[in-house]
């Protein structure tokens, strides 16, 4: 069974091209371009777009691995307030 690696974000959402280069996958917006013209699919649809919105759960492929989008709660990122 294929592994899939978990990606944590602080907001609700991440561009494609900033997941790329979190991720470890592209050291650079010029990278992440030549990824994406090369197969990049999310949930299971091929995109170009670095601009691509991501969100809690989405998940990219690339080159036979996975990874999947996971967006902290307020409660995770220390944001918790009324304390």
């Amino acid at each position: 069974m294929e592994s899939i690696e978990e990606i944590q974000i602080s907001g609700q959402t991440i561009r494609l091209g900033q997941l790329l280069k979190l991720s470890g996958r592209a050291q650079s917006g010029g990278e992440s371009k030549q990824l994406l013209a090369a197969g990049v699919l999310v949930n299971g649809i091929a995109e170009t777009r670095r601009g691509r919105q991501l969100h809690d759960g989405d998940l990219v492929e690339l080159d036979g691995a996975t990874t999947r989008v996971v967006a902290r709660s307020a409660a995770t990122a220390g944001e918790v307030t009324g304390q």
